[in-house]
Order: C-alpha cells, then sequence, then structure tokens
C-alpha cells in the first residue's frame, strides 16, 4: 500500500523530495479551511505542518492520520491530548531553528541597545541624532534566559563572546546541568529562582513552549520585579507575555525598551505596543533562515521515513 502524505504549510523541497524518493506520496495544499482539511485527511497517513496550519481534535476526529510533523519547535498548534487519543504519532524538529533564533536574539539586545532602528529612520528622515542615541555596551551586562533548551544554550554561547554575565532559569533539571556545564549560574525550578533572575538581569529573553502554565508568566507582578531600565526580548510565544502589562511597564519607564518576533494574537493588526519608539517588532521570523527551513525540512522528513519503515 502506498502512503500519503499532505502538507498544509510550505516546508524547504528538500525535505519534500526525501520523502518522494522513499516512495511515499507527498500533495501540498495551502490555505485549506478546517471544515475542508477535516475532509481531506480522511485518505493521508501523515501530515505535515508549521506553525499556520491549527490541527484542532475536530480536525483529527475522523482523519486517517497516523503521524503529525511539525517543521519547527512549537506544538501549540497542534491538540496533542487529540492526538494522543487517536494514536497519532507527532514528531517536531526542536533543534533546527537554535543557531537563527539565538542570532536573531542577539541582533534585537544590540538593536535595542544601539538604537539602530531610531538612527536609520532618523536617516530617512532627514535628521542627524548623533547626539541623542546614546546607547550601551553588551559588555558586563547581565542577560536572563528564561528557558534552557536548545535555543537558550545557543543564546548563552553567544553572549559569552560578548562577554555578558548569564543567569539560566528552567523548571527542567536536564536544562540546568546544561547550565553548569557552561560555567553559568543555574537558577531553577522554584518560582523564587525566577524572580531572582528577574531582579538581577539587565536583559531577559525568553524560551519556553506555550502552555497553560507560561501563559502570561511575564505580567505585572514580574514587570513590577525587574530592575528599572530593564530590556525584554521575546523570540518564543507571544502569549508567554501579557501584551497589555508590558506596554504599561514601556511607558513608565520601568522597562526600557523591548524587541518581540512573536505577539498573542498573529498578524497583530493595529498595535500600540508595537508603535512604541522603544520597541522593536519583528514578524515571527526567528527561524526564517534558508539553513533553518532546509535543516527542519530534511530532519522531519527522515524522522517520518524511518517511523514508517
Amino acid at each position: 500500500m502506498t502512503l500519503r502524505i499532505l502538507v498544509t504549510d510550505p516546508v524547504h523541497p528538500d525535505g519534500i523530495k526525501m520523502l518522494k524518493d522513499a516512495g511515499f506520496v507527498v500533495d501540498e495544499r495551502f490555505g485549506e479551511t478546517p471544515s475542508m482539511l477535516k475532509e481531506v485527511l480522511k485518505g493521508y497517513d501523515a501530515l505535515i505542518v508549521r506553525s499556520a496550519t491549527k490541527v484542532t481534535r475536530e480536525i483529527l476526529a475522523e482523519s486517517s492520520l497516523k503521524v503529525i510533523g511539525r517543521a519547527g519547535v512549537g506544538l501549540d498548534n497542534i491538540d496533542m491530548d487529540a492526538a494522543k487519543e487517536y494514536n497519532i504519532t507527532v514528531f517536531n524538529t526542536p533543534n533546527a531553528p537554535s543557531v537563527s533564533v539565538a542570532e536573531l536574539v542577539i541582533g534585537l539586545i544590540i538593536a535595542l541597545f544601539r538604537h539602530i532602528p531610531q538612527a536609520n529612520r532618523g536617516l530617512e528622515e532627514g535628521k542627524w541624532l548623533k547626539k541623542k542615541l546614546k546607547g550601551l555596551e553588551l559588555k558586563g551586562k547581565t542577560l536572563g534566559i528564561v528557558g534552557f533548551g536548545n535555543i537558550g544554550v545557543e543564546v548563552a554561547k553567544r553572549a559569552k563572546s560578548f562577554e555578558m554575565n548569564i543567569l539560566a532559569y528552567d523548571v527542567l533539571d536536564s536544562a540546568l546541568e546544561n547550565a553548569k556545564r557552561m560555567n553559568l549560574e543555574p537558577l531553577g525550578p522554584s518560582k523564587d529562582a525566577l524572580e531572582i533572575l528577574l531582579r538581577k538581569a539587565d536583559v531577559i529573553t525568553l524560551h519556553v513552549p506555550l502552555l497553560p502554565v507560561t501563559y502570561h508568566m511575564i505580567s505585572e507582578r514580574e514587570f513590577s520585579l525587574m530592575k528599572e531600565g530593564a530590556y525584554l526580548i521575546n523570540a518564543s510565544r507571544g502569549g508567554v507575555v501579557d501584551e497589555k502589562a508590558l506596554l504599561e511597564a514601556i511607558r513608565s519607564g520601568k522597562v526600557a525598551g523591548a524587541a518581540l518576533d512573536v505577539f498573542e494574537k498573529e498578524p497583530p493588526g493595529k498595535s500600540e505596543l508595537i508603535n512604541e519608539p522603544n520597541v522593536i517588532a519583528t514578524p515571527h521570523i526567528g527561524s526564517t533562515t534558508k539553513e533553518t527551513q532546509q535543516n527542519a525540512s530534511i530532519n522531519l522528513a527522515q524522522k517520518i521515513i524511518d517511523h514508517f519503515k
């Protein structure tokens, strides 16, 4: 019997070619409505998505799926409880975007510290803002990394080269072992440990999945604990930050600046937060590099091939 795979979000062609060469029938159909997808999936053995397709219980209930492949890290667009209930194996590619996201985070920190967007905008408007754009050095600043998995580790490696002091927080002992091996100060898993990081860090970068326990984990109380003039980077998931609380913290000066690659609603549309002069916003491009897309596609294809073997 020939196995059939449906791809509903664009993935790098190298992975698609691998699957076809292995004998799978692969169809690519983008922009399907939930009702259409529900009907279509009755004839497929595997589904490949990125973050755009929402794989709900309703969609899975009548499907013939045996595997769901997520080309990326986060699984919040897939109903994992339903997948387990219907005996559907779910694969993702947690290692593929680590370097790309980490490099973006460092770029965002530098952009915040050196006012790069404001400087560029000023020149475009014919303004010479040299005296107004006094920046900061990364050297000697304390970077608090919340979530010390694959991406957090890669951020730490790069931050060390800038001679930053690094605090690593996680709720998993295995992640804290990573910090110990890197001779960093590990914090966790207690809530007190997160508070220590918030109080000490000049820059806080978030690298946690979006789960019920992490939803709005950075809100009014957490902002109140931060240093006056701290900076926040979020390249994980929008829902982990309370955007209304962040807006207030920015306007009060408690937070000197923020860089956001993710938002509670994507695309965010018109947003007061994005329009704040001390906020840098990018459209969820953390893993949008040629290398990441290629690696994610190839890694996922290999996992699917191995599974069906």
